[in-house]
């Protein structure tokens, strides 16, 4: 059941700003409410003590996706059908518009926000990864600052971040990476659409004259939230590709989501597939280019 709660549509950022620190943790911000919703019904604890609704969708500045400085920008309030759709970003990143457009269905991907996606930090969270391997800068602003931060660092643990309760994030920016780069991202659920994801696996490589200049790869769903694997980053640039390296970068892959995520019931089913996908995706990135 839903509780009787407050709803306010601020016009503009200003308004959302002042409201946010008046209610301070009393309040929500509501984008798509493709979350917050299903999560009043189910009584879910994190969403017992809210008590205002603050609908964003009216406010244009967190609606826009431009391209300045070397990044792409997407506003808080973007929808992923929105983003799916912008020849900025389908150019540009791929992976994201890919991530995106397996996300529930087309009625849920109207409403639903990439940025309400992460904010909410649910392990499967299937924008994450794909928002990792992009190096993406959260922009955050309140009443009286405003700060910038790397998703990596914004994602603290299940259904928490660095967001604090006056504040709302206003932007995602993304750096334009060079053409050199190619990846893949890949999903497994327990259907074919309208699925949570079980596994979501991003993958970039810049490979020259078969050398890896460098690697980008993050899970969803296989930890315990979306994760970058810098180790194993670390470990793969500079190598020559080969058979024998992706086999052992998708052995490594294996022993680091234990190390992350413990051993688990699904671990027995859950890491060969893993393991054998991320092997793929190296192939594949390796042989587009």
């Amino acid at each position: 059941m839903i509780p009787s709660i407050d709803y306010i549509r601020p016009n503009n950022l200003n308004e959302l700003f002042v409201l946010l620190k008046k209610y301070n943790s009393d309040a929500k911000i509501l984008a798509g409410g493709t979350d917050i919703i299903p999560g009043f019904q189910q009584g879910a604890s994190r969403f017992t003590k809210i008590k205002v609704l603050l609908d964003i969708n009216q406010i244009s500045e967190l609606k826009v996706i431009e391209k300045e400085n070397g990044y792409i920008t997407i506003g808080g309030a973007v929808t992923f059908s929105e983003i799916i759709k912008n020849p900025l970003n389908k150019e540009n990143f791929p992976l994201l518009k890919k991530a995106a457009s397996g996300i529930g269905s087309v009625q849920i991907r109207n409403r639903a926000t990439m940025t309400g996606n992460f904010v909410n930090n649910a392990p499967c969270a299937d924008s994450v990864p794909a928002l990792l391997v992009y190096d993406a800068v959260i922009k955050i602003k309140s009443l009286n600052r405003q700060r910038e931060i790397t998703l990596k660092d914004f994602l603290k643990r299940p259904y928490q971040t660095q967001l604090n309760p006056d504040e709302v994030v206003t932007q995602i920016k993304l750096p334009i990476l060079s053409d050199n780069y190619r990846g893949d991202f890949y999903k497994l659920g327990r259907r074919r659409a309208v699925s949570i994801s079980r596994i979501t696996l991003a993958l970039l490589m810049d490979v020259r004259d078969s050398i890896i200049q460098d690697i980008r790869i993050a899970s969803g769903a296989i930890t315990p939230i979306g994760l970058r694997f810098e180790e194993l980053e670390d470990f793969a640039r500079g190598k020559k590709v080969s058979a024998d390296l992706y086999t052992q970068l998708s052995l490594q892959m294996g022993r680091e989501i234990l190390d992350s995520a413990g051993l688990r019931w699904s671990s027995a089913y859950k890491l060969p597939v893993v393991q054998q996908m991320f092997y793929q995706l190296l192939q594949k990135a390796y042989n587009s280019i």
